[in-house]
């Protein structure tokens, strides 16, 4: 059963006062004022609400009558109905004879009132859970539990449909506020139209995009999805296009699987705007490789990769070796070609990369050396 609130009673009297020159109480199902025109009736008992209510009718108080009651002055009262439960009553105070007519259109006005504030409620209701399905979706692991079945076929969103995860971020300022608001617009945008798109706010900054994966019906495709996101970019006011970053994670087949998806979006907006900073898009196929060495990074494993390529950092005061070793690797062991590169006879070269070994220990001359060497780079770099 609905139940109406002192904010609900308030807007109710605020409202339907202004159409008739008289004062207005709400009472709710238990006949106490929760609001009126004239506010120190409020808390207050209305015995004439509570015959409005008992006996389910219109109850009229005459000036004779209106001292024989507790709370009351003369006037109508009329009971307010909700889904065919009475939940209070709008009382007109005035004398009942020049009333009449107003009763029934300020009943009609206030049950409008209180659908449309229901309406508002459910919508709100609906929307916050929508969100925080999605906010549960990406932070757990594994198949879906009956219990996220369950939510998400109240809520009518197919979980079995394939989705690709996206971040959209604001770069925060003074006004937090401002960023947030910019946020906001970009929301309305992505939801209108939706297109199937499942849209959350992770924070004041920040909202994540579970979008079909599926755009042409047939399969996953990234240029296509980039395609889209330039679309939304254009679509946004200028002031917002430099503040905004947009990254899209990588399609995983299965849908239980969309929290993958998520961290690499995180992944890669994270590795992206470190790298390069001037684009406001990242896709994970540009940083696949780092994304998936990131989990590297912190842990023992990945410490013991870097150490080779830090101690040639630490020993390496003017960058020459480090430039080196990059050049050879970009030219994949081809020490002609590094050499003319790097404007170096080859035998400078030669007398380099023997430097680097003798500082990493890790031989240039073998693959698996090269790629530690690599690795402790792209990790180190990041």
């Amino acid at each position: 059963m609905y139940f109406l609130d002192a904010a609900l009673a308030k807007q109710i009297v605020n409202r339907t006062m202004k159409i008739i020159g008289h004062n207005i109480n709400v009472m709710n199902n238990h006949g106490v004022i929760l609001g009126s025109g004239e506010s120190h009736r409020i808390g207050e008992i209305h015995e004439g609400a509570l015959l409005a209510i008992s006996q389910q009718r219109t109850v009229e108080i005459s000036r004779a009558s209106e001292d024989t009651l507790q709370g009351v002055k003369a006037g109508i009262n009329l009971p307010l109905h909700y889904k065919g439960d009475i939940i209070g009553v709008i009382g007109i105070t005035g004398d009942p004879t020049e009333l009449g007519h107003y009763g029934e259109l300020l009943k009609m006005t206030a049950e409008i009132i209180v659908e449309q504030a229901n309406s508002i409620e459910q919508a709100q209701w609906q929307y916050r859970q929508k969100e925080e399905l999605i906010i549960d979706l990406i932070k757990s692991d594994g198949p879906f539990s009956a219990h996220q079945l369950n939510w998400a076929s109240q809520l009518n969103i197919n979980l079995d449909t394939p989705r690709v995860a996206a971040i959209i971020q604001v770069r925060a300022d003074e006004e937090e506020t401002s960023a947030n608001s910019m946020l906001k617009q970009v929301l309305h945008l992505l939801e209108n139209p939706s297109r199937g798109n499942l849209v959350a706010m992770t924070s004041m900054t920040e909202l994540v995009i579970l979008k079909p994966a599926f755009l042409d019906g047939k399969a996953w495709d990234a240029e296509l999805e980039s395609q889209r996101i330039d679309q939304l970019i254009t679509r946004l006011p200028i002031e917002l296009r430099s503040r905004l970053k947009v990254s899209l994670g990588h399609f995983f087949p299965k849908p239980q699987e969309i929290n993958r998806s998520y961290q690499t979006a995180l992944e890669t907006l994270s590795i992206g705007s470190h790298m390069q900073p001037e684009l406001s898009k990242y896709l994970y196929e540009d940083f696949s490789l780092l994304v998936l060495l990131s989990s590297l990074k912190g842990n023992w494993r990945g410490k013991e990769l870097i150490s080779p390529y830090q101690s040639l950092i630490n020993a390496d005061k003017n960058g020459q070796l480090s430039k080196t070793l990059s050049c050879y690797l970009q030219n994949f062991g081809d020490q002609q070609q590094c050499a003319n590169t790097l404007f170096i006879h080859r035998n400078t070269l030669r007398y380099r990369l023997e430097k680097i070994e003798t500082i990493t220990g890790i031989s240039t001359q073998q693959l698996d050396g090269l790629l530690q060497l690599y690795l402790g780079q792209v990790l180190l770099t990041q």
